[in-house]
C-alpha cells in the first residue's frame, strides 16, 4: 500500500491543484487520505465535527466534489448501501466490495501501474484514474454464511 501523505504534502497538492487552502478543506482531505475504510460524506462530517464544530455537511459535500473534480480523491459510488463512498488513495488499485456487509477493501498490485502505463502508451491518453471494482463476499461474511 502506498505510504501515507504528510499534512504539508497534502497542503501542497491542494495549492498545486488551484484550490485555496482552508483549515476545513485540509482537514477533510487529510482525514480521507489517512483512512482505508472508504467513508461517506456523512461519516466524514461526523468524524470531523468534534474538531470543527462549525463544519457543515454542505462544506464536506462541496469539498469532496471539488477534490473529485481535481483528481485528488475518487468517488467510488455506492457499495450496495445507497451511500456514495470516497477513496483518498488515487494510486492504481482495485476495490473489492462485499455485497453483504458493504465493506470496501483495496487490493494493490504492482502490475496495475504497468497496466496504466501500457494503456497510456498504446492509446495516447493521459490516464488520470480508473475504477476497477470486484463484487463478492468478504472473508467474514463467508465465514458467517457457513
Amino acid at each position: 500500500m502506498p505510504e501515507k501523505k504528510t499534512a504539508a504534502s497534502l497542503a501542497k497538492r491542494l495549492r498545486e491543484s488551484g484550490l485555496r487552502l482552508t483549515p476545513q478543506r485540509l482537514a477533510i482531505y487529510e482525514e480521507l487520505v489517512s483512512r482505508d475504510d472508504h467513508p461517506t460524506a456523512q461519516r466524514l462530517h461526523l468524524d470531523l465535527a468534534q474538531r470543527f464544530p462549525s463544519l457543515s455537511p454542505a462544506t464536506v459535500y462541496n469539498t469532496l466534489e471539488v477534490l473529485v473534480e481535481r483528481g485528488l480523491v475518487h468517488e467510488l459510488g455506492e457499495a450496495g448501501d445507497s451511500a456514495i463512498h470516497y477513496d483518498g488513495d488515487v494510486e492504481p488499485h482495485l476495490n473489492l466490495v462485499c455485497t453483504r456487509c458493504h465493506r470496501i477493501d483495496d487490493l494493490h498490485d504492482p502490475a496495475l501501474a504497468g497496466l496504466y502505463d501500457g494503456l497510456a502508451e498504446q492509446s495516447g491518453y493521459q490516464i488520470r484514474g480508473a475504477r476497477l471494482v470486484f463484487y463478492g463476499l468478504c472473508p467474514a461474511c463467508q465465514e458467517a454464511q457457513s
